[in-house]
């Protein structure tokens, strides 16, 4: 069930993406964010910051381990064996929240849209560790974290990712 006025807030220093609505916290999870560390520049790896919203919610209903190509299921469902195959492959499992930025010329537009990035809330294999950045900049979160956060927001829910790190 989507909540009214929730927001996604996610503490990039500490790895924690929290679901709230007003001053109260509905949930709260372990994620993994760029392992280049912050900043908005195309290129960089790492994950920007600032006010974005959701922009689209992809794979609403898929199975959970779906694999993701450009936002499309490839008909995959993650597994060891696919895994083994393709190791070096970064893997965009069960759902996605696609991100666009708010703040022109910081997060929107030119060399610094998050949109155009590509930066996504998105599934990973339960093997890959939580609370330590390891993304090439997208949000990283457990499969079933995701779902249930997934089916709790809708497009246009704003996402508030902060960090004292300068970029």
């Amino acid at each position: 069930m989507v909540i009214a006025d929730s927001v996604i807030e996610i503490d990039l220093d500490q790895q924690w993406l929290r679901l709230r609505t007003g001053r109260r916290q509905l949930a709260r999870y372990r994620v993994s964010t760029g392992r280049n560390g912050v900043g908005e520049r195309f290129g960089s790896g790492c994950t920007p910051r600032g006010l974005h919203r959701v922009r689209m919610r992809i794979g609403d209903g898929c199975p959970l381990g779906t694999v993701f190509r450009a936002r499309r299921p490839t008909g995959e469902i993650y597994c060891e064996e696919l895994a083994a195959a393709q190791p070096e492959r970064d893997w965009i499992l069960t759902r996605i929240l696609w991100l666009t930025g708010c703040e022109r010329g910081f997060n929107r537009g030119g060399e610094v849209d998050t949109l155009r990035r590509f930066i996504y809330i998105h599934g990973c294999p339960d093997t890959q560790p939580m609370g330590v950045p390891l993304s090439h900049g997208c949000i990283r979160m457990r499969n079933d974290d995701l779902i249930a956060l997934f089916d709790r927001i809708g497009v246009g829910t704003p996402v508030l990712l902060t960090s004292t790190e300068a970029g």
